[in-house]
């Protein structure tokens, strides 16, 4: 299957099923060229696999000081926003990266060790659960973090007045440490207006279980914006008829995007509908 396909694929099963660094590589092959994209995955696996078997042991601290003393993985501090540093394969090569790819590297060699440690998606820091009420931040060189360093690290980050609340370091499942990895790109690739991009990113989120039905109204303009207007017809009418069927659809709101917005989010279905048929019209 092309990496598209084999994504939705792995986010239409049981999340219980999900393995990041296959999930992660997917992603990452996005961003090659076709011919490329075909051994990202193999050579990410194979990659990692190395790394857990040239570990030597299977302790936390092993792990710490294999990944972050001998072989130097490190936060990327100066160039934070580098599309680079949400894909795994170079997160691998180049051994920098952001947290959350970094706590995906830890995770998956400690899966191959078989540690037992879990994604901690704290607000503007991701981090790793290594248990017994420690965190991991892979991104700070695999430094260990009871809660109130990650009160602290938090407090930094959102603001000695941000609300804290034990419940921002629950363990985080595949499907939202997926979609994050996600809307990391999408926020850049809004940032820097690379509406390819923004389309390939927002068609693996809609495809992820819990992600707003919403993001198909963004979907839209940025097909809209590279003149696909057929695709972006069916995006908003596939939105009509969750809106029509589904009663618990997302909060209405606003919705801009820097491309241009095709529809607002407080459309009704009916709305939503007219909008699809004056793209459809645009075809002739």
């Amino acid at each position: 299957m092309l990496p598209t396909e084999e994504f939705l694929a792995l986010m239409g099963g049981p999340e219980d099923a999900v393995r990041l660094d296959t999930a992660c590589l997917l992603i990452a092959a996005h961003a090659r060229t076709p011919t490329e994209a075909t051994g990202v995955v193999s050579r990410g696996i194979e990659e990692l696999d190395g790394l857990a078997e040239s570990c030597p042991g299977p302790r936390l601290d092993d792990l710490r000081r294999h990944l972050f003393d001998s072989l130097g993985f490190t936060g990327d501090r100066r160039h934070y926003d580098d599309p680079r540093n949400s894909y795994l394969d170079e997160v691998l090569a180049r051994r920098t990266g952001i947290p959350i790819t970094l706590s995906v590297v830890t995770m998956e060699v400690g899966r191959r060790l078989g540690l037992g440690l879990t994604g901690v998606g704290m607000p503007g820091h991701f981090l790793v659960g290594v248990g017994d009420g420690r965190y991991l931040d892979a991104f700070d060189g695999g430094r260990l973090l009871d809660a109130a360093g990650c009160r602290h690290r938090f407090s930094e980050l959102a603001g000695v007045d941000a609300p804290w609340s034990p419940e921002l370091l629950r363990p985080t499942g595949p499907f939202a440490i997926v979609a994050r990895v996600l809307a990391n790109l999408r926020q850049l690739f809004a940032t820097t207006q690379d509406l390819r991009g923004l389309d390939w990113v927002l068609r693996l989120r809609l495809g992820i279980p819990g992600v707003p039905n919403r993001e198909r109204v963004e979907r839209a303009s940025v097909l809209a914006a590279l003149g696909r207007y057929d695709e972006a017809a069916g995006e908003l009418e596939r939105l009509a008829r969750a809106e029509e069927t589904d009663a618990t659809a997302a909060p209405r709101g606003a919705s801009r995007h820097p491309s241009g917005g095709v529809a607002s989010a407080d459309d009704t279905a009916a709305a939503l509908r007219s909008q699809a048929a004056r793209l459809r019209a645009r075809l002739n």
